[in-house]
Formats: C-alpha cells, sequence, structure tokens
C-alpha cells in the first residue's frame, strides 16, 4: 500500500519542482539572446541587385555621390549607402543567391571603410563630426557585424572564404572608428 502511495508523490514533486527547472534555463537563454541584439534598424533596400533595373539605381548613386562635396554630407551618404547593401545582401541570402550576397555585403563595407578618412578630413577643416554622428555609425558597424555572423551561420560551407574577409573589412571600419572622437 505504502508503495502505490509513493510513485505519485514521487512523480507529483518531481513534475512541481524539476519540470520548472527546464522551463527557467529556457526562459534565461531566450532573454539573453535578445539582448545580444544591436538596437539598430537598417532601412529598406529598395531594388535589389538581381533586378533589371538595379543598373539605374548604381548610376543615380553615383551621381549622388558625385554631386555630394561636404565630407559630412558624403559620410552620411555612404553609410546610407553602406547600410542599404548589408540590408540587400540579407534578402539575397535569404533568397538563395549566397555569391551576390557576400559581393553586395563586400562593397557595403568597403563603403563604410571610406567615411573615417571623410571625418578625419573634415575635423581637420575645421567641421568635426558630431558625437551622435559617430555613435550611429558604431552602431551600424555593430549590426553589420551581426548580420555577417547570420550569414556566416545559414550560408554554405563553401562561402566562409569570402564572409571572412568581409569578417576582416568590419573589424577594420571598427577599429577605424575608435579613434574617433
Amino acid at each position: 500500500m505504502v508503495k502505490k502511495i509513493g510513485v505519485p508523490i514521487i512523480l507529483g514533486i518531481f513534475l512541481l519542482f524539476i519540470v520548472p527547472v527546464f522551463y527557467l534555463v529556457d526562459y534565461s537563454q531566450q532573454v539573453s539572446l535578445n539582448q545580444d541584439k544591436v538596437e539598430y534598424q537598417l532601412p529598406h533596400p529598395g531594388i535589389l541587385p538581381d533586378h533589371p533595373l538595379y543598373v539605374f539605381k548604381a548610376a543615380r548613386d553615383k551621381v549622388l555621390e558625385f554631386f555630394t562635396r561636404e565630407n559630412i554630407k558624403k559620410a552620411e551618404l555612404y553609410l546610407l549607402f553602406s547600410d542599404k547593401r548589408v540590408k540587400m545582401a540579407e534578402e539575397l541570402a535569404s533568397k538563395g543567391k549566397s555569391n551576390l550576397a557576400i559581393t553586395t555585403f563586400s562593397k557595403a563595407e568597403k563603403y563604410f571603410l571610406k567615411i573615417p578618412d571623410l571625418l578625419r578630413d573634415s575635423k581637420k577643416q575645421g567641421v568635426g563630426p558630431s558625437a551622435e554622428l559617430i555613435d550611429h555609425l558604431k552602431k551600424s558597424n555593430e549590426k553589420h557585424a551581426e548580420v555577417l555572423s547570420v550569414l556566416l551561420e545559414t550560408l554554405p560551407e563553401g562561402e566562409q572564404e569570402g564572409l571572412s574577409q568581409i569578417r576582416e573589412l568590419n573589424l577594420q571600419v571598427s577599429n577605424e572608428l575608435s579613434t574617433l572622437k
């Protein structure tokens, strides 16, 4: 009689005390994952490089780049181009176009790499970048690294070399931004 009552009691204790522990461990992992996300919204990219009319968008970007003469404005323009291309790369990767995604992401980081030099030149001319702009650039760079990490996990194994080169560019940008004040 004691054994028949003991099994349900032990099972009840197990369900009341042990099972919630597994739930709490899972919950805490979800909370920590949300804290790792960078609070930065990438802009909508518009037409992607796989679209036939993308040539016109690229031409428009070149015209905007040519006519933007002020260094800070050009840095902001390069930031916009860079952010849009990162978002494009993300969308291209989700469509399974990994080679085009890597090329687009590489262009994004190359645009971003031009920004610190522009800001240094601007500072030499007496118009330094605002603290808000520098903070915006740092958050953008962190978001690029976050997207790159996701792509490293999702793209095929053969694409890792191209992504590692992009990682080096991203780290170079991060080092350049850390020297700005």
